[in-house]
């Protein structure tokens, strides 16, 4: 586990866009796990930047998204098909048919889950999963008490996201109670693991995450069982961090540190 603190929002996204840029140059037919809300939102932007003026080519790349709320059709403006395509794909030249996203309008999401899983296994796994975090530590739609081994599957939200999450709704209880994600285990078959996370809000999940034990109460530190996992966050979420001097020098003194 690598601990990388950027002092603002954009310089975290501009370091994590590279990274995730390295994965797409040097690996044929990359496959990249990605996430919605708005923390990845600088850093699609800073990809459709590094595609338009720097020519990264997404043609060869495959993409699965995290999640999906059940219920929402994929041209509903709050679905994460609608987030994905306006935020990102619509902005590069990855072909549509190379992108999956769970559906939220599936007749059987027991069956969907499994299809789900077994795409992935089908391109080879996913090289580097991007994700963020919930103020309560949960990854994906793994809410709190989330089993640490579990797969892609439908999952009841918890009231603290819903009431998280209603600010994008025109009112709360708009917002779906149930979605579909990735589970705890599918994330940690990645072969990389990106979490990036900006805010004060986030500053306790963060702290409990990296140092705190391997529970399912924050199926965040989950991740610490993980052989490559990079944390990137702005100085706000690690403001709770214990070991902040250490991961600073850390930083100082690694000679492959990434840079904006």
């Amino acid at each position: 586990m690598e601990v990388f603190i950027k002092p603002t929002y954009e310089e975290m996204c501009k370091v994590a866009a590279k990274l995730i840029a390295d994965v797409v140059n040097t690996k044929s037919h990359a496959v990249l796990g990605l996430a919605t809300g708005s923390t990845p939102l600088g850093i699609y932007r800073e990809l459709a930047r590094m595609h338009r003026e720097e020519g990264l080519d997404f043609e060869h790349v495959t993409t699965f998204n995290l999640d999906e709320y059940a219920g929402l059709p994929s041209d509903h403006p709050q679905s994460y098909h609608h987030f994905m395509h306006e935020n990102f794909f619509k902005h590069i030249n990855i072909p549509k048919q190379n992108t999956f996203i769970p559906s939220g309008t599936t007749n059987n999401y027991r069956a969907f889950c499994q299809w789900y899983e077994q795409q992935i296994k089908d391109c080879g796994g996913i090289d580097l999963q991007l994700l963020g975090i919930g103020s309560d530590g949960h990854i994906g739609f793994n809410e709190p008490a989330s089993s640490l081994n579990s797969r892609t599957r439908l999952k009841t939200l918890a009231e603290s996201t819903i009431n998280d999450n209603a600010r994008f709704f025109e009112n709360r209880d708009e917002v779906p109670i149930y979605a579909i994600t990735m589970g705890v285990g599918t994330i940690l078959e990645a072969r990389q693991i990106l979490l990036v996370a900006n805010g004060k809000n986030k500053a306790r999940a963060i702290a409990d995450a990296i140092e705190g034990p391997v529970t399912c109460m924050n199926t965040a530190s989950a991740l610490q069982l993980h052989p490559s996992t990079i944390y990137m966050i702005d100085t706000e979420a690690a403001s709770c961090l214990t070991m902040r001097e250490y991961y600073d020098w850390v930083q100082a003194k690694k000679p492959d540190v990434p840079q904006a």
